[in-house]
């Protein structure tokens, strides 16, 4: 299982910002977030097979989940960034299709790869 989530950095508020995922061997796969003194919050995720996207409703209408054609890359276009969006954010998978019920879990997704920081701030 390959994991690498690249792309993090400094941007100010209102701005945008795109983290990617190198990824194999996934049936779902979700990025979260955790903020310094917060648990992890999931942000979206997506199947292998399927198209539709699932968002936390803290960012559904300003980040969208992409991939590449081959599906070894997702993306997650993040736009109208808020301070409140700073955080460590993580690529996870799982070999298996997670129900859509369990979907918003970390519990759901066995692998984890090493996270990039986003910080929003002027």
């Amino acid at each position: 299982v390959q994991l690498q989530a690249f792309g993090g950095g400094l941007v100010q508020p209102g701005g945008s910002l795109r983290v990617a995922c190198a990824i194999s061997d996934y049936a779902t796969m979700g990025w979260f977030r955790q903020a310094p003194g917060k648990g992890r919050e999931f942000v979206a995720g997506i199947r292998y097979h399927g198209d539709n996207p699932y968002y936390a409703d803290s960012v559904k209408g300003r980040f969208t989940i992409s991939r590449n054609s081959a599906k070894n890359t997702v993306y997650l276009q993040m736009n109208s960034l808020k301070p409140e969006d700073t955080a460590v954010y993580y690529c996870t998978s799982s070999r298996r299709r997670v129900i859509t019920s369990q979907l918003r879990s970390g519990d759901s997704y066995p692998y984890w790869g090493q996270g990039t920081q986003v910080t929003v701030s002027s």
